[in-house]
């Protein structure tokens, strides 16, 4: 940064998700406020950053706003653009490629992409009738705010698709107010691998992200959807994955000033790439398995990004992953569980080193961390190194640090890095093309 002064940063949540950035942005010197919407998560982060109760009042003092999250954020965030405010955050647009998903599909086919074949419903009995008199193995994908409760998603494994409509039988009794419409998408087998980029309102910015989400609670990919218990990257140039994607997508993100980060989740196999879902955000934990392995300082390179700079990311080779900690309920919500085991517990760290961990919903109070909001998701714990394995390692080793009461993890994240890249390689989606 050439000026003297470091850019003040306004960050604006609805449910607390950005915390670890906004103390990130902290520790490197700038004056942060952090705005969190819902009631209930409005501790988290207290202790770290310092918050606010009406982010409006404190636009004129920001020099860079970001928001966090879709779900209506692409509007605020381009109403401030319009007035001539430095925003990192999506547009109606954007949020609507992650919000709808058929919407997010459509967009993709016309750009050029491959897809997944798709049908859209409002009705229970009609997607049920439509998967008997077409038998195959389908994925329901609630849309809307429903897609936010990951354990309504589900993956048929039956070739008849008779789990699926078993499933769609279930979901009317107990699900037909709170899933209003869904998605019914063939389901294809692969490898499931995520391409993203920075995107500064012009153009990508390189390197790109490869990575690889491990959504079950339990090891071997096993129990309910937890939305993530972890994720394993790393970052390359352009290859074929990002430009058969995403790529496609840039005059477009263009068109609507986009600043910020997206991804593309993908199945890929010999035949070709089928896109799954956008991520036209940030992603929860990736950003702060991102930051760790990112050598800018993350509020120079926002403000760079913010400002429409074609800035250079510097950011570490070889691999990185991170581990989430959770305690209960996640991945459910059950509020009285939560006060039960989870409230207020104490975090503690064997040894004071604290290096690759990254908190979620926590706060802090006389130096003692504590477990705060309502969900459960504690804390991101990252490792890095030239192998897979050596990631792990540490990660892993830094997990052994920490103490919190009931916490639990998963202790597979990356394993499956080795089989999936050899047919990554073999496929020729990460070579330049």
């Amino acid at each position: 940064m050439t000026d003297s002064k470091k850019p003040n940063f306004l960050f604006i949540s609805w449910s607390g998700l950005i915390s670890d950035i906004a103390w990130q942005t902290v520790k490197e010197g700038h004056e942060v406020k952090y705005y969190i919407d819902a009631q209930s998560e409005k501790e988290i982060g207290d202790g770290f950053v310092n918050k606010v109760d009406n982010w409006q009042e404190h636009v004129d003092w920001a020099d860079v706003i970001v928001f966090d999250d879709v779900l209506g954020h692409g509007e605020l965030a381009s109403e401030l653009r319009a007035k001539g405010k430095k925003v990192i955050g999506g547009t109606p647009y954007t949020d609507k490629l992650e919000d709808d998903r058929s919407f997010g599909q459509d967009e993709l086919k016309k750009h050029g992409v491959n897809i997944i074949p798709y049908s859209d419903y409002n009705s229970f009995d009609d997607a049920i009738a439509y998967v008997k008199e077409n038998p195959h193995p389908y994925v329901i994908k609630p849309s809307g705010e429903a897609q936010n409760t990951k354990r309504l998603l589900f993956v048929g494994e039956e070739d008849d698709g008779s789990d699926v409509v078993r499933m769609l039988e279930a979901y009317k009794k107990s699900f037909l107010d709170k899933i209003k419409q869904f998605q019914l998408q063939r389901r294809v087998l692969g490898v499931e691998v995520a391409v993203g980029a920075f995107f500064n309102g012009e153009e990508f910015i390189y390197p790109i992200n490869i990575n690889f989400e491990h959504k079950k609670l339990f090891p071997g990919n096993l129990g309910p959807p937890t939305g993530e218990m972890g994720t394993a990257m790393f970052w390359c140039g352009p290859n074929k994955l990002f430009n058969q994607t995403l790529k496609k997508m840039e005059a477009t993100l263009k068109e609507e000033n986009f600043c910020g980060y997206i991804d593309l989740n993908c199945i890929v196999n010999h035949k070709g790439v089928y896109p799954l879902e956008f991520t036209s955000r940030f992603g929860y934990p990736t950003i702060s398995i991102q930051q760790d392995s990112i050598l800018n300082p993350i509020g120079e390179f926002f403000t760079e990004l913010a400002n429409g700079k074609k800035t250079k990311l510097r950011a570490r080779s070889g691999f990185h992953i991170g581990v989430r900690i959770c305690v209960p309920p996640f991945p459910f919500d059950d509020p009285k569980t939560f006060q039960s085991y989870s409230k207020d517990a104490a975090i503690v760290f064997k040894k004071s080193n604290k290096e690759g961990v990254h908190i979620e919903d926590v706060r802090q109070m006389d130096g003692q961390w504590m477990v705060s909001g309502t969900s459960g998701v504690i804390l991101v714990v990252v490792g890095s190194g030239p192998s897979m394995k050596q990631a792990q390692t540490q990660a892993y080793n830094r997990v052994k640090n920490i103490l919190i009461p009931n916490m639990y993890y998963r202790k597979d994240i990356g394993d499956r890095w080795l089989e999936d890249s050899d047919k990554l390689h073999n496929w020729g989606y990460l070579r330049d093309s």
